[in-house]
């Protein structure tokens, strides 16, 4: 099995005078797992339901696996979006569900499904419409990870679980994805828990794309920098902080901007610690309307 590739060019989506989504062009490497990160508001359902054919842009052009995804059964069959409003038969026991999607579900595994079940904690005699709301999250992530679909979207529907569900969705997606690579996409508000998984990263703000590129990338374009207060602020004084933490006397600051060589030695020379910038900082500073 391998995973879908997809492309969105120039692609908006509009509301009446709205425009949920405005001109994002995109690529998503096969095999990857892609994050997509956005404030409320920023257009990424209405993107991922786009990128899943369930529906048409006003303008623009999507290819998944090199094909228009709308209407095209073989690319519809391959990918499997998971959203939080569930969409699952509610009135149905849990095992008639599972049924169901074998039968829809070209690379579906039931006995996957089944382990997963017992990991969360799900009775497959209940009915998804009688979960609380952190169970219908996890039967969600069931659906999507037993689906072993070439394209797997998730939006956002983890975040009705509780901490320790949720980390165990991330150990379960990676070790699942290290044994049958495919795509994943990923929209979560999020983000300091899932960062590390990503390969690649989208942010949209306010409809439109901001950026998207490789991940490691991402995080260069800026670093964390700790040790005593006051020689932490002398070498940052001139550079752009976005983020700060004190305890005691030892500060850590991240700052965004490209560091050159100079800079990095002075700040190891100093014996300072010199670490990656976190991409929630990074995405926090990116889309405040205030700091732009």
């Amino acid at each position: 099995m391998s995973g879908f590739a997809v492309s969105t060019r120039e692609v908006s989506v509009h509301f009446g005078d709205t425009r949920a989504v405005d001109r994002v062009s995109i690529d998503i490497e096969q095999n990857a797992i892609h994050g997509l990160l956005g404030r409320n508001g920023s257009g990424k359902t209405t993107l991922l339901s786009v990128i899943a054919a369930l529906r048409q842009p006003t303008s623009g052009a999507v290819l998944v696996d090199g094909e228009d995804p709308f209407e095209n059964e073989r690319v519809m069959s391959g990918m499997c979006i998971v959203r939080e409003s569930g969409d699952v038969m509610t009135d149905e026991k849990i095992s008639t569900n599972l049924s169901y999607f074998a039968t829809v579900r070209r690379n579906w595994d039931g006995d996957y499904a089944a382990q997963l079940l017992d990991a969360f904690g799900l009775d497959a005699k209940k009915r998804p419409g009688r979960l609380s709301r952190g169970q219908k999250s996890a039967f969600g992530v069931v659906i999507g990870l037993a689906s072993r679909a070439p394209l797997t979207i998730f939006d956002e529907v983890y975040l009705g679980m509780d901490a320790p569900s949720r980390y165990r969705f991330y150990d379960l997606l990676l070790a699942d994805y290290v044994e049958h690579p495919r795509t994943f996409i990923l929209s979560s508000h999020l983000i300091s828990e899932i960062e590390k998984l990503f390969s690649g990263v989208t942010i949209l703000d306010g409809g439109k794309l901001h950026l998207s590129e490789d991940a490691e990338d991402l995080r260069a374009q800026g670093a964390t920098i700790t040790g005593p207060a006051e020689q932490v602020d002398a070498l940052t004084a001139d550079l752009t902080v976005i983020g700060s933490q004190v305890l005691g006397t030892t500060r850590q600051v991240t700052v965004f901007g490209d560091l050159d060589r100079d800079f990095r030695q002075r700040v190891r020379g100093a014996g300072l610690d010199l670490g990656a910038v976190p991409l929630q900082d990074l995405f926090v500073h990116l889309t405040n309307q205030e700091d732009r």
